[in-house]
């Protein structure tokens, strides 16, 4: 298969129909995953270069799934000495429960179900997502980078996949070696083929007149990053 083009196609785990458990056990895995891919070391680097020690933040992360991303930046937050509210939201509702379940009985991440727009105007200083621009239509990211843009007042960060020929013919083997879940090993090939490159970000941008910083981070991600002007 070409990959010159971002294919369109549907993903299982988008699908209304799927089980709340297969659900759970599919966003789990895919926590796996973030944890074997390095996930979440672009958006904590971000952090550091924006949220100093001592400081008080607060975060929206749309799109948040098991909710492992959030898990992350609240221990990191910890150790660090930084203050962050954490709101997660996601419109799938399935998504609220596996990260309930899948999150320690003492943490005070903030769960929502819904659409992130439904949040605007909340004074957010950070907005982030991992993993759900390549989701979306064109209208609907450009749509999206104006939402992060308008309500972010420190900055934003865009944590998708890089459709790289390399990640996506060794994608079937690292997923069967880990023996990640059936439906993980499907959307994993397919959303590798429907993220961008580098180049097809800048049309966006424009379209959504937003400036913003595209670069690639190890291994095979494509981040998008914008720093807020003070308000």
């Amino acid at each position: 298969m070409t990959l010159a083009m971002r294919r369109d196609a549907a993903e299982l785990m988008d699908a209304d129909d799927l089980p709340a458990d297969t659900y759970a056990a599919v966003v789990a895995d895919l926590a796996r995953v973030n944890v074997v891919t390095l996930a979440a070391r672009p958006t904590l680097a971000f952090l550091r270069r924006h949220a100093r020690p001592g400081g008080r933040y607060r975060l929206l992360d749309v799109g948040f799934g098991d909710g492992d991303m959030l898990r992350r930046i609240e221990r990191w937050a910890t150790r660090r000495g930084v203050a962050i509210d954490l709101v997660g939201v996601d419109l799938n509702p399935r998504s609220e429960a596996a990260a309930r379940a899948h999150t320690p009985a003492g943490s005070a991440i903030r769960w929502i179900t819904g659409d992130h727009e439904a949040l605007a105007g909340e004074r957010w200083d950070f907005v982030v997502s991992s993993l759900v621009a390549h989701h979306m239509t064109a209208a609907e990211l450009i749509a999206f980078l104006r939402f992060m843009a308008a309500e972010a007042r420190v900055a934003w960060l865009v944590n998708d996949l890089h459709r790289h020929r390399f990640a996506y013919a060794s994608w079937p083997l690292l997923a069967r070696v880990f023996g990640w879940h059936p439906i993980v090993r499907h959307d994993g090939h397919v959303s590798i083929a429907r993220s961008y490159r580098p180049a097809e970000w800048e049309p966006l941008l424009d379209a959504a007149g937003v400036r913003a910083r595209v670069f690639r981070a190890f291994p095979f991600r494509l981040c998008v990053e914008g720093v807020c002007a003070p308000r």
